[in-house]
């Protein structure tokens, strides 16, 4: 038979067992789900929902202590999309853009060897600031010549072709104002093209063909050179499509145009080329 010693032994060691498995289990259904270190206050993948759902009820609804980061978290991706949405809207603003057409006065020569005509100017380039935009110009004027060059030449029309490509800044004195007046100037590369012309027949096709007169070039001279053009100009700020200010302009402008065209004494030159263009059109 046992003895009591044993049988006390026995009974000790059964119950100390019972009791750390209890200890061991009250422990475990009291521990927590530990956050996820990369992303605090948040759950890592591998936990379920429901370990969630158990937390949050416990903690007494602290559920929506949650969504603060979640906010933060979408506000700071809302604010890094303006800033790009915002970087790309001042790169679009910097760009300027114009276009317009005019007229072409004669100044300057005693002896003209030029007269009225017109013109078309399309440009682009960047705002620098409110004030001051820097613009790279084409423009084409379409001159007549004056009658008694014509006559000398022996030709009975002719017409003097001029463009150009210039560098040509533009600084706005009054930028707050809708209303405002700029100075604007510059210079480049200018070619000229001189040319007499004859009336003759020629055959003309259209649904059918016939004989008809057209103007045809005889001869002809042309150079190359450098211009310089200084201007005044009016504009008119037009308001957007909400009511707020647009930067679209209308504009009306006057520049002296001097080009260092060959001289009458040689052969491809009557002496310098002095206009007045007049032109009006629009300014993005």
């Amino acid at each position: 038979m046992t003895s009591p010693r044993w049988m006390s032994l026995t009974l000790c060691v059964c119950f100390l067992s019972v009791l750390a498995i209890l200890a061991a289990s009250s422990a475990s259904a009291q521990s927590s789900p530990s956050p996820n270190p990369s992303a605090p206050g948040l759950f890592s993948a591998g936990e379920s929902s429901s370990a969630a759902i158990l937390l949050a009820a416990d903690d007494g609804g602290s559920l929506p202590s949650l969504m603060p980061l979640h906010a933060a978290s979408a506000a700071a991706g809302g604010a890094a999309g303006q800033q790009e949405h915002g970087w790309k809207h001042k790169i679009s603003n910097n760009f300027a853009i114009e276009a317009g057409a005019g007229m072409n006065a004669p100044v300057g020569n005693d002896t003209p060897v030029i007269t009225w005509g017109g013109n078309f100017t399309v440009g682009g380039g960047l705002h620098l600031n409110k004030r001051f935009a820097l613009l790279a110009e084409y423009q084409f004027m379409d001159n007549k010549l004056p009658g008694s060059l014509i006559a000398d030449a022996g030709s009975q029309g002719g017409h003097a072709h001029i463009w150009s490509l210039t560098l040509d800044p533009v600084i706005d004195l009054l930028p707050k104002r809708n209303n405002s007046v700029y100075v604007t100037g510059g210079g480049g590369f200018y070619r000229k093209l001189t040319s007499f012309t004859d009336p003759e027949e020629v055959e003309e096709c259209y649904y059918f063909c016939g004989i008809g007169v057209e103007n045809v070039v005889v001869g002809h001279f042309s150079s190359n050179q450098g211009g310089l053009n200084l201007g005044l100009g009016l504009t008119h700020r037009l308001g957007g499509i909400y009511g707020d200010t647009s930067k679209t302009q209308l504009f009306a402008e006057a520049r002296y145009l001097f080009l260092n065209t060959p001289g009458v004494n040689q052969i491809n030159g009557l002496g310098t080329t002095e206009l007045v263009p007049v032109t009006l059109g629009v300014r993005w």
